[in-house]
């Protein structure tokens, strides 16, 4: 894939600018260029949090995106505020835990991930966004699963090495997830 524009939206405490950052940091490391453009309410925790990721062969001239190829949203108000934004033929990624509803359109493709059931038979609730992000690398197939790892492992100082193992763990689950019929 020569271009990817991507949204990654959910609440402030879903670790959905982390989430974009990894992604980001893994293609930068083999040598695509990349943007990363993160968007937050005020709040610490609950409010709205978006990034917009482009991943590009080519130089970026701008990171805001007005019509993704791919979105992932964590929870109902980010599908209803960016749903409409995504290009006819893209990728919608729905947590299932979070979101209750089908996307309006018939013109793009829905995966639904169980990314907060995934983290809680992991043990460690905070890895949803790895999960979702494991399983829109898997769909979307901007990079390979082994560089987001990479990615993810340097992110760690060394003092928090240990909390990579549920992480690592999470991204091959939801992988896995991108290549069930429809998600789970």
């Amino acid at each position: 894939m020569s271009r990817a524009e991507i949204i990654i939206a959910g609440f402030g405490g879903q670790g959905i600018l982390y989430l974009g950052q990894v992604l980001a940091q893994a293609a930068c490391n083999v040598g695509r260029k990349v943007s990363w453009l993160p968007s937050y309410g005020p709040e610490m925790r609950g409010g709205t949090a978006n990034c917009m990721v482009v991943i590009s062969d080519r130089e970026i001239y701008s990171p805001v995106i007005t019509a993704p190829d791919v979105l992932l949203t964590m929870n109902k108000p980010s599908l209803a505020k960016f749903e409409s934004a995504v290009k006819p033929g893209g990728l919608v990624i729905l947590n299932k835990d979070m979101i209750d509803v089908q996307v309006g359109r018939n013109d793009v493709t829905q995966l639904w991930v169980p990314a907060d059931t995934i983290a809680k038979e992991i043990g460690n609730t905070k890895t949803s966004n790895m999960v979702a992000l494991g399983c829109l690398v898997g769909a979307a197939g901007v990079i390979e699963l082994d560089e987001v790892i990479n990615a993810l492992e340097s992110s760690f100082p060394s003092n928090k090495r240990a909390l990579a193992a549920d992480n690592k763990e999470a991204l091959r689950r939801g992988f896995a997830c991108a290549f069930s019929e429809k998600g789970l």
